[in-house]
């Protein structure tokens, strides 16, 4: 198939067999995708297919009377040759699966001539990976990641051709530390397969190789942190699955395999969190003070009851009901086109991402060093609190699918800062409901939300006992008496929950990256089932 001018390919167009009937497909690279059309298709039956070729996921010549059933008169005329594209079939509620379509011709020129122009194709989808890093937790969840890799993962990557090297880790930061270590360069992104606590690590790991290469002192909390442009790949395993559900829009292992294939880039926030010019940890999802620290602290201590555990530390943490004072500084995300009340959901190729993005690259450009330092305006906020939650997504999941914060963007260089103030335990009940349903949650007298770009917290007893120079994020503290009638005593400091890692700081700085890292991932699709997914069950009953 000869170049127009330009380099473009002209249409390739061809009567093939599919099944027992003559398709006419066309293979079109202006248009991007691969279409089949049935001349003269039943009643009743769509006869206009196509696949983007962005989506299709690999051909293969095949050997046609192992693949097809008898078409008659064709195979008694004449050996017939033939070639399967396996491309992305898309489902509802985000979920995407690998299926195959098989056409046939009696010219071994045009079946060779089909396949070589698809496999070109195929080799210009250059954000394709070709090589990957893999680690594997054999213990998080249901203990089921190394079974979920090797059955239905690897056989996805086997037939796109990627070569990967699986690393199964056997303690607590294995993979981070490992990250230090390893060439990470040679490989086109590296895949974690277990839960949100296992994609934190090789985060980490990875952003944290990138700046010591860089020469960038993660302590410091002003430092300008060197983007990561090595992808990162979620194969979701675990007990909780939030940040592959709130970027693809299900946990489903399949899809996530799917999603690393054809090569999905989304851009994501992260946030640093610093103590006293001490660099304690990254966070991408939730950093919770207050309610969902304490759910995390005491289901730490029953591991054994599985994802169980997260129901009853929940049920008893809303009983215990306990609020911490303290004062929250922080500077508005000015930069953003949106707001977290405005119902403009992330998804994929957001513009609200996009101009934000580039409003904050404006505003650096024109304040240089001293937009990196932070010298604009602090807003401060003092009171009595039960939840303290700063959010870079939605954190969506199956039991809230609309998240914390339902218009939090995954890109935009900010979080969305979430202050539950004091108030009845029905009236946080009411709260929490609020957070399976398509109501407003932030529609109460004691709830607010700002979208920030960074902020600081101050427990109430580390402001009292700071000019003693206590470091009261280690120190234990008795309890004292509350004017809660249901509970005589409170604690007096709380945990940070940091993407389900337990975090022990009264005292915390913490400053949002725009878009600091990549998944492999496109975000969550506005309407993920088009006609391309319906094109399957089309075939079907021509067949």
């Amino acid at each position: 198939m000869e170049r127009l001018p330009g380099g473009r390919r002209p249409r390739l167009v061809s009567s093939l067999g599919l099944g027992r009937r003559s398709w006419e497909v066309t293979l079109d690279e202006e248009r991007g995708r691969l279409a089949w059309c049935d001349p003269r298709p039943p009643r009743r039956v769509r006869g206009n297919c196509f696949v983007p070729i962005s989506e299709i996921i690999a051909v293969e010549e095949t050997e046609f009377n192992k693949k097809q059933r008898n078409i008659g008169r064709w195979q008694k005329m004449a050996k017939l040759h033939a070639f399967t594209v396996y491309y992305v079939k898309k489902a509802r509620n985000h979920r995407w699966r690998c299926s195959d379509v098989t056409f046939w011709c009696v010219e071994e020129h045009l079946c060779n001539q089909w396949i070589q122009a698809l496999k070109e194709l195929l080799e210009m989808q250059k954000s394709r990976p070709k090589q990957l890093l893999v680690y594997i937790n054999p213990y998080g969840g249901k203990r089921q990641g190394k079974r979920i890799y090797e059955q239905k993962v690897a056989p996805l990557f086997s037939l796109a051709s990627i070569s990967t090297d699986v690393v199964i880790t056997e303690r607590a930061n294995h993979a981070k530390d490992n990250l230090f270590e390893v060439n990470i360069y040679k490989y086109d992104g590296v895949v974690c397969v277990g839960g949100d606590g296992m994609f934190s690590e090789v985060m980490h790991g990875l952003i944290g190789r990138i700046q010591k290469d860089s020469g960038i002192d993660q302590n410091n909390p002003k430092a300008s942190l060197v983007q990561c442009n090595i992808r990162i790949g979620i194969i979701p395993a675990g007990s909780t699955d939030c940040i592959c559900y709130s970027t693809v829009g299900i946990s489903d292992p399949v899809t996530s395999a799917l999603h690393i294939i054809v090569g999905d880039c989304q851009p994501l926030d992260v946030s640093s969190v610093h103590h006293n010019n001490t660099f304690l940890k990254y966070s991408v999802s939730l950093l919770g003070y207050g309610f969902y620290g304490d759910i995390l602290k005491d289901s730490e201590k029953k591991r054994w009851m599985g994802p169980m555990r997260y129901d009853y530390s929940g049920f008893k943490t809303f009983l215990s009901h306990h609020y911490y004072e303290g004062t929250i500084a922080y500077q508005p995300a000015k930069h953003t086109h949106g707001s977290p009340r405005d119902k403009e959901s992330c998804r994929t190729g957001c513009h609200i991402c996009k101009k934000s993005e580039k409003q904050l690259a404006e505003q650096k450009k024109e304040h240089g060093l001293k937009h990196e330092e932070g010298e604009e305006e602090w807003k401060v906020i003092k009171g009595k609190f039960l939840a303290i939650n700063a959010v870079n997504m939605s954190c969506a999941c199956p039991r809230s699918p609309k998240g914390l914060s339902p218009a939090a963007h995954l890109a935009d260089g900010s979080a969305d800062l979430i202050l539950v103030r004091k108030c009845s335990r029905f009236d946080f009940l009411r709260y929490l409901v609020r957070h399976t349903n398509q109501d407003d949650q932030f529609d109460f007298p004691f709830v607010d939300v700002y979208r920030v770009k960074s902020f600081q917290f101050t427990s109430k007893l580390s402001e009292d006992n700071e000019s003693n120079g206590m470091d009261i994020g280690k120190k234990r503290f008795g309890q004292f008496c509350r004017d809660h009638p249901a509970c005589c005593c409170n604690i007096v400091n709380s945990t940070w929950n940091c993407d389900g890692e337990t975090l022990d700081s009264s005292a915390i700085e913490v400053r949002v990256h725009c878009q600091l890292m990549k998944l492999f991932a496109r975000g969550i699709e506005e309407n993920c089932k088009d006609e391309a997914a319906h094109s399957q069950s089309s075939i079907e009953q021509l067949l």
